[in-house]
């Protein structure tokens, strides 16, 4: 299932002029950061390692400048944002879901600097609502060097580690998800000291050596502790 794509115009390696713009965007960004701010996020720390580090202060910079609603100068990252695709070449990023896994589905054609400055761009016209949850994971997504775009990277730009580093579901329904997991009934607003004393049975049944799956016992210790720490957050 798509759950999230980017088309990212570019100039062409031969093209003498450096430009770049936006096309077809399916960006859901509620509750942000959504499926669209994790793929923006990921298409920036798919190419901080290949970005020249003089332009990080650029960069952050106009993250500043497009979160704010200010006017922006061009060109930036010595690249000139335009309207227009002709004599563009494209890419075209997506964020799949195959069950409740996530997967992106990244292009890397063009140079670093056009598909961060595409995916800037395309946060800077998220809703104003949205759009500081948005940029904080662009932010995050610079400080990535963790190599390919795995659920490792997943985990670091939702600021969250075990499921939620894999599961569609814990990200987009983060409270739902969690109330599942601990057994509570949609809707219920559970105490803190019933959600510990939940985690604490429900992680008890889990172990094995109290009868739980050797094999599924690490996945749902994790899932557990997601849980617990969305609903007391």
């Amino acid at each position: 299932m798509l759950l999230a794509e980017l088309e990212i115009w570019h100039s062409r390696p031969i093209a003498p002029t450096r430009r770049v713009a936006l096309g077809r965007r399916h960006l859901p960004v509620d509750p942000a950061p959504g499926f669209g701010g994790l793929l923006l996020g990921a298409v920036v720390a798919a190419h901080m390692e290949e970005l020249d580090p003089d332009f990080v202060p650029e960069l952050l910079n106009l993250l500043d400048d497009l979160q704010a609603g200010r006017r922006v100068p061009q060109p930036r990252l010595r690249h000139r944002f335009q309207v227009d695709h002709h004599g563009l070449a494209k890419s075209t990023h997506k964020l799949v879901g195959h069950g409740d896994e996530l997967d992106f589905s990244l292009e890397t054609e063009g140079s670093p600097e056009s598909q961060i400055l595409g995916a800037a761009y395309a946060a800077g016209r998220v809703e104003r609502g949205q759009r500081d949850d948005v940029m904080e994971v662009l932010r995050r997504a610079t400080r990535w060097r963790g190599g390919d775009a795995g659920p490792a990277l997943i985990g670091f730009l939702s600021g969250a580690s075990g499921v939620r580093s894999r599961s569609a579901g814990a990200f987009a329904h983060p409270e739902l998800w969690a109330l599942t997991i601990l057994g509570f009934a949609d809707g219920v607003v559970p105490a803190k000291r019933d959600v510990q004393r939940r985690f604490r049975t429900l992680l008890r049944d889990a172990h094995p050596d109290h009868g739980g799956d050797r094999v599924d016992a690490a996945q749902r210790i994790a899932d557990l502790a997601e849980a617990r720490d969305i609903l007391l957050a």
